[in-house]
């Protein structure tokens, strides 16, 4: 016989449904997820480069030389610069107000859009150019402000300029606190005429590339050695941190899908294979009586699998193409961008976790199917030869552990995922063996259909304490999702709420601090706390004076830095090493930002020399704090006590939120303040706030997709037992017994197993969570205490239900057509 021949014999006879079904399942659930994955972050990619005005940035405090354009030329990239400085903006005699002024070229921006109205605060229009040279566009709220209007001029330097439109939006215009507001938008061509940019201005340039992806890349690494200090390539993390760690972040947790549906997929195929072999066990018995050798019966089932295999790999390549199409189709209006393809990968991931699958759990009990003994066909009581042995599970673990190595590409990712379920395997065999065997003395004292129910978990307790680890395992992957997906949108929901602070203040004078905090709550405008500012440097670290930028040759070198003062931790600080001082105390201590000392390599009990002014302070590191640099909240890098910073001259800072309505309140403030310095940030919180909502909603979908999966596999785990208990079940309906008596003892044995498997599954899933949100996400770990009832809730009727739905054919069909099917 042929394998095509027998494959279509099996089909007929429906021996291949299952294991077909795991295959497409397997195949389409993880190329459509990886092709789904892999585009969403290409469109999350692309948008990301709109927060940049481009597909990188080199940023720097003098102009690029024009070897850097004329190379991006020869790659076809397009260029265009910016130069971004605050400045005195006058109207007139009388009216002036430092500004944050962009001179951009003609180019501008090359991702993202420019927006405008042609008068203040009017219809917003999307712009194809910049201002031409001569003219300005002003912020809305500087029209009131310098009491102009379209057509009127204004000074800026040395030269003046025609008012033309009202700047509304810039794609890079969240570029931190460097951004002063309100901001004016001129030509490039015009900064000579101004003569504000001079030796030692406080300027940056920015010279924007964008092109095709492969250009881009090769560009910037020919690009990075040529770099010298002051100069560096921006990408998302740096041009906005907020951005980019929502992007960080959603990335792992589609890796993270991803791999599940890696270790479904091979669980799947792992249970259908099985039953597959264990049913063909009595047609090999059969050929070997009529003659067949061993090599020949390897030979067959050996075709037969790779046939199966391109069969099904072809059918859920397709099916998983259809899948992630659905998913865009849904998804398309939520994309600000069109995704690209997906590229070959995700089809490779595809027939490679399909091939691997059946050379490690298809193939091993298939090739054992030659050595089952002629003597079958007489005795259907011998045992049998394909039983999976301790080498099996060690193989499949490897290929499932080489399967989400090379999918996600995260060592840690899959190390803790394969922890989590080698805890499931190792203890929960033991404890489902333990709880099996424990139910013996509670079945010789209960009802006909418990002790039938325990009487079947007893004589089968070694394949269910097997299946109990499987549905354990399944479960405990599909509760590690949902974990994971409420902690990331809880934390970002946390990171920005409504009434996170959307603007900034400084340069507040020590006697304006008052009047500001009163102006503030008259107004009913929430505010941080007013903190004070120093500006200093620090120069040596334990004697030892550190480098200059120039010269240092790592991170270790002198830096500026803003410092403050408090008798207690600033809200939002977490102390991570050391103690915070006394109230009142007069030693020189000082407590510094994680990441900061990281850079100084300074630790608790070192001696730091610092620079303020002309005045030099020494101070002793007295604790180390983790930020929230996504907050909005004023930070520092260094806290003293009070009473060590009192000689020093400050300078005072918060932030507060506004209300879109609210933003006439800037208006009266800025007369009433003129000296004080406001930074608008509202912009940044909406589109941080805007990907995160985007990245929130394709992780729903994947959630979704995972789900479906992982109750398919549940389906699966449950096909792969039914026989033995069909069997059973059989006999006993023969014998007389009950239709209700066979169903309850079913439902009590599969809600047994289930409850069983949910109670590892939660155990699990609570250690494997907290080894991914401390190795891989950088979260911290909350314990979650609705998750047992769920999860042992879920366990219990999903699998008594599918337990039952499985087995419902024994009660509507004669015994012994049961029994010849079997």
């Amino acid at each position: 016989m042929t394998a095509r021949r027998m494959l279509a014999r099996d089909w007929r006879g429906g021996e291949l449904g299952i294991l077909v079904a795991a295959l497409v399942l397997a195949v389409a659930v993880v190329t459509g997820i990886s092709a789904f994955t892999t585009r969403l972050q290409s469109a999350l990619e692309q948008e990301s480069h709109r927060f940049l005005a481009a597909d990188a940035v080199l940023s720097s405090t003098r102009q690029a030389p024009g070897e850097f354009v004329e190379e991006a030329g020869r790659r076809d990239l397009r260029t265009a610069t910016t130069l971004s400085f605050p400045s005195m903006i006058f109207a007139g005699e009388e009216a002036m107000i430092l500004a944050s002024v962009k001179a951009a070229s003609d180019h501008y921006p090359l991702r993202g859009e420019l927006t405008y109205s042609s008068e203040p605060f009017g219809e917003v229009k999307t712009a194809t150019r910049g201002p031409q040279p001569g003219t300005v566009w002003l912020d809305s709220r500087l029209f009131a402000l310098l009491n102009v209007t379209v057509g009127d001029k204004v000074g800026i330097g040395e030269a003046e300029f025609v008012v033309e439109a009202a700047t509304r939006t810039e794609p890079d215009q969240a570029a931190g606190l460097s951004s002063f507001g309100p901001r004016v938008l001129m030509h490039y061509s015009d900064i000579p005429a101004t003569g504000v940019v001079q030796p030692g201005s406080r300027v940056e340039y920015r010279q924007l590339y964008a092109g095709a992806p492969a250009s881009v890349e090769a560009f910037t690494s020919w690009l990075e050695p040529q770099l010298e200090n002051g100069q560096r390539l921006l990408d998302v993390d740096q041009g906005q941190p907020g951005v980019g760690r929502a992007l960080a972040r959603a990335e792992r947790f589609l890796l993270l899908a991803g791999s599940l549906a890696v270790v479904l997929a091979g669980v799947a195929i792992a249970l259908a294979a099985r039953r597959f072999s264990e049913r063909h066990t009595d047609y090999v018995a059969i050929m070997k009586s009529l003659g067949a050798q061993s090599r020949v019966i390897n030979r067959l089932y050996g075709s037969s699998l790779i046939m199966l295999g391109l069969v099904a790999t072809a059918i859920g390549c397709t099916a998983g193409w259809a899948l992630q199409a659905v998913f865009f189709g849904l998804f398309a209006d939520q994309l600000p961008v069109t995704p690209g393809p997906a590229g070959p990968r995700p089809y490779a991931i595809g027939f490679a976790t399909a091939f691997t699958c059946l050379l490690c759990f298809a193939w091993p009990p298939l090739r054992r199917l030659g050595q089952a003994s002629p003597l079958r066909v007489l005795r259907r009581d011998m045992p049998s030869e394909n039983r999976r042995t301790l080498g099996d599970y060690l193989l499949g673990f490897v290929a499932i552990a080489g399967l989400m190595w090379w999918y996600s590409g995260d060592i840690r990712l899959t190390g803790a995922l394969l922890l989590g379920l080698g805890v499931t395997g190792v203890l929960g065999l033991g404890l489902a063996l333990t709880l099996l065997r424990g139910g013996r003395l509670v079945g010789m004292s209960a009802g006909s259909i418990w002790r039938l129910a325990l009487a079947g978990l007893q004589r089968r307790g070694t394949a269910n304490a097997l299946q109990v680890v499987i549905f354990a395992m399944a479960i405990m992957l599909l509760l590690v999702l949902v974990l994971v997906r409420t902690s990331l949108i809880r934390e970002w929901q946390a990171q920005l709420p409504a009434d996170a602070p959307n603007h900034f203040m400084l340069n507040i004078a020590p006697d304006e601090v008052q009047d500001i905090e009163q102006m503030l709550r008259s107004s009913d405008v929430p505010s941080e706390a007013i903190y004070p500012m120093i500006r200093g440097r620090v120069m040596s670290v334990n004697a030892e004076p550190l480098p200059t930028r120039d010269d240092a040759t790592g991170e270790r070198h002198q830096r500026g830095a803003n410092f403050t003062w408090s008798d207690t931790v600033p809200a939002g600080n977490e102390l991570v090493a050391g103690q915070w001082w006394p109230a009142g105390t007069e030693e020189a201590l000082v407590s510094l930002e994680e990441e900061f000392a990281l850079r100084l390599n300074v630790k608790v009990g070192d001696r730091i020399g610092l620079l303020i002014g002309s005045e030099p302070l020494e101070a002793t590191v007295a604790s180390i704090r983790k930020l929230d640099w996504q907050s909005f909240r004023p930070n520092f890098f260094m806290v003293f006590p009070p009473k060590v910073l009192a000689a020093f001259p400050a300078t005072f800072m918060t932030s507060f939120h506004l209300e879109p309505e609210q933003k006439p309140f800037l208006n009266t403030f800025i007369r009433r303040f003129p000296t004080v310095t406001v930074i608008e940030m509202d912009v940044v919180v909406e589109q941080v706030r805007g990907i995160v909502d985007q990245v929130s909603a394709a992780i729903e979908l994947v959630l979704g997709v995972i789900l479906a999966a992982g109750a398919l596999v549940l389906v699966a785990g449950v096909r792969a037992s039914v026989d033995s208990r069909m069997y059973e079940s059989s006999i006993l309906r023969a014998l007389g017994a009950r239709r209700g008596l066979i169903l309850g003892g079913l439902a009590i044995e599969f809600a047994a197993l289930g409850l069983f498997a949910g109670l590892l599954a939660t155990v699990a899933a609570e250690f494997s969570v907290y080894l991914l949100q401390a190795w891989v996400l950088d979260m911290r770990y909350v314990p979650s205490p609705w998750l047992w009832p769920i999860g042992i809730a879920s366990g219990t009727l999903l699998i008594g239900a599918l337990g039952v739905f499985s087995c419902r054919g024994v009660v509507s069909s004669p015994p012994l057509a049961v029994l010849r099917e079997l």
